[in-house]
């Protein structure tokens, strides 16, 4: 990390950190897209030579009062911030796997001035622009919703996993699946463990078909 990056991170954390609790500063529109735009540059993976995707459902937690003066224009922010996202993911060549959605959300935790992304890659039947084709790809099957596979892809209910699975049942880094001469899957020491074709495992080479259940949430691994 050059000094540079490392000055920018250090004045992200104060600016979101200890100035906005001692100057009650009110979220602004622009510090909520400066943020989405990191959210695409951390969670940026990628899935082959030519292609990156990046997630593309986020959920800005904001605290009451900011929440409450934002709210009254939700729909014009939501669609104006989903704009700018689609925008910087061209730039960068970034592509999603369904469309683009940014939701407003009131947080009780939070203080006047500090806000939350969460973000998820959730695949959907609608096209959106650099929409993921996964055919002839290694990818999980979830409730009928398609997540292509990269060479380390980690699931679990966590926010800064690849494939997030929202179950209380699930670890936050419940277990991961690494493609290569096999297809491996492993439990990252996961609460409640995690099942394939029925049989509990730490580690397990997993063959088109396979069946996987993590807490109560069932996956299906194909190949292509």
């Amino acid at each position: 990390m050059g000094m540079l990056d490392s000055f920018e991170k250090k004045l992200d954390r104060l600016v979101n950190g200890a100035f906005a609790k001692a100057f009650k500063s009110e979220v602004q529109p622009v510090e909520i897209a400066a943020n989405l735009q990191r959210e695409l540059d951390d969670r940026a993976t990628i899935v082959s030579r030519s292609r990156t995707v990046v997630p593309n459902v986020f959920r800005v937690e904001l605290s009451g009062p900011d929440y409450q003066r934002l709210s009254a224009y939700e729909h014009t922010v939501s669609d104006e911030l989903a704009g700018l996202v689609r925008d910087y993911a061209a730039e960068q060549r970034y592509a999603f796997v369904g469309a683009v959605e940014v939701t407003l959300a009131e947080e009780p935790g939070l203080t006047t001035g500090l806000f939350r992304i969460r973000s998820e890659v959730r695949p959907g039947a609608q096209d959106a622009p650099g929409q993921v084709d996964v055919t002839g790809q290694p990818h999980l099957e979830v409730d009928g919703i398609t997540y292509p596979l990269h060479a380390v892809t980690r699931l679990g209910r966590g926010s800064d996993v690849d494939i997030r699975i929202d179950d209380p049942g699930v670890s936050r880094h419940h277990a991961e699946i690494v493609l290569g001469t096999e297809v491996t899957l492993r439990d990252l020491g996961s609460t409640n463990g995690t099942l394939v074709n029925g049989r509990m495992v730490r580690t397990a080479a997993l063959a088109d078909g396979a069946h996987i259940q993590m807490g109560s949430t069932n996956l299906t691994y194909r190949a292509r």
